[in-house]
């Protein structure tokens, strides 16, 4: 029996040891499913202050309860450094580390490097390589396989290797990590069968493809698909504004079709780490191969406008009052990048905020989930949304529709109130406050 198809016996047996490189939004789930499953899971991150809370047991990530982090803890199934000499010792590691662009828009996958270079030096024979940050097709193949065979071991022979891209939505109730289907590409087939395996202990279903490519190109055919449509649906809201319509009423009467058209909804522009950043992979990788991505460059266009389109509109409403963008207190009611969560990875909110800052004006927040931010080294606290600090603001611009805002009251105090998102459907009062986006 080879050490490869012992790994399956260990799998079987919850005898693997299992290592996830990046304790973030998509890592800490993952490591806790894995101790949940029965196995000994080491999370490593060079942010110490990850591993510190694990060790206190302290969960920093929503989506994980802290009861489920604290008793993987003590049943000693997690534990987490920041010390990859550890890696030596694991059956299956895991890598979920960022994959951020640059300045220019290149995809960077230096951090997917570092970690790939960090397991380099201590690959050994029978060891199942997993990465799951999301990357331009071909980044497995013809940068990782060459890396990794460096070591002397060869890949499918020696060691595995498979490409199973995270799918994880943060704040989604129905839709957790394990009911979520797992896409998983190997090197080749044994490796695609023992990525399959180590998943099968956590994921209700498993989609097994043909190759790392094709998993990769599944990931961002995801996101592209829902940034183009987002791009779609504010592209609309422009033209009913020209046209004088209340585009929130045309999506919701579409809708209603039961076949052939799928809901996507406008609002300030794009957040999170996936939908902004994987289209940009694509096209990036296209440009590389002479073939233009028309799509994706059109929609990432009108959506990376949309912040600027705001506050264009801002300045429209407060020039209605008589009142210039400069000197005016606005209050920016939410400013994570989707609703009920604090994840605040390329909010919209944060340009907005720095348009409307850059023009003057006295920009102030109130966000439940989010305690402070940073704007260009400029700090900002959250002031909340009692009456009287809805009161002082010249106009109040609703940018994260959470729940946990009384949109009642805050359309009740407020002198006006730009919605970007549609919260205040529900508000039946003072309506002649209220303007949509």
């Amino acid at each position: 029996m080879s050490r490869l198809t012992e790994l399956a016996e260990k799998i079987d047996n919850r005898e693997a040891k299992i290592g996830v490189i990046g304790l973030g939004y998509v890592g800490l789930p993952l490591a806790v499913e894995f101790a949940r499953a029965g196995f000994e899971v080491v999370g490593f991150d060079i942010d110490v202050s990850k591993v510190d809370a694990i060790e206190a047991k302290s969960s920093y990530i929503e989506d994980v309860p802290q009861e489920d982090l604290a008793k993987a803890v003590d049943d000693g199934k997690l534990s987490a450094s920041s010390d990859f000499a550890g890696l030596t010792r694991l059956d299956v590691i895991n890598i979920c580390v960022p994959t951020p662009l640059t300045r220019t828009k290149d995809p960077d996958v230096s951090h997917m490097a570092s970690a790939v270079e960090e397991i380099r030096r201590r690959l050994r024979t029978g060891q199942l390589v997993i990465l799951g940050s999301t990357t331009y097709p071909g980044t497995t193949q013809e940068l990782f396989v060459p890396m990794l065979e460096e070591s002397g071991l060869e890949v499918g022979e020696d060691f595995s290797l498979a490409f199973a891209p995270e799918r994880i939505d943060p704040a989604n109730k129905v839709f957790t990590v394990r009911n979520v289907p797992k896409v998983v590409g190997g090197q080749t087939p044994l490796c695609t069968e023992l990525a399959s395996k180590i998943f099968g202990t956590i994921f209700d279903e498993i989609v097994p493809v043909s190759s790392t490519q094709s998993a990769e190109m599944v990931k961002l055919l995801e996101n592209t698909f829902r940034a183009i449509n987002i791009g779609l649906a504010n592209e609309v809201a422009l033209m009913c504004e020209r046209l004088g319509l209340d585009v929130w009423e045309v999506i919701e009467a579409a809708a209603t079709k039961p076949y052939g058209f799928m809901k996507f909804l406008p609002g300030p522009g794009l957040g999170g780490h996936c939908i902004p950043v994987d289209p940009s992979y694509l096209s990036w990788k296209m440009k590389s191969l002479n073939f233009p991505a028309r799509f994706i460059d059109l929609a990432t266009d009108i959506n990376s406008r949309m912040p600027e389109h705001v506050c264009d509109r801002v300045a429209d409403l407060l020039n209605h009052d008589r009142k210039s963008v400069n000197g005016s207190n606005i209050l920016v009611l939410g400013v994570a990048y989707k609703s009920n969560v604090g994840d605040m990875r390329e909010s919209p909110a944060l340009d907005v905020i720095r348009i409307l800052a850059e023009k003057g004006a006295k920009v102030t927040y109130a966000d439940p989930h989010v305690p402070s931010i940073d704007v260009d080294g400029v700090k900002y606290q959250d002031v909340g949304s009692d009456a009287k600090t809805l009161a002082a603001a010249d106009l109040c611009v609703i940018l994260t529709d959470h729940q946990a805002f009384d949109y009642k009251t805050i359309v009740e105090n407020a002198k006006g109130v730009f919605d970007t998102r549609n919260a205040t459907k529900d508000v039946t009062e003072h309506r002649e406050k209220i303007t949509k986006l």
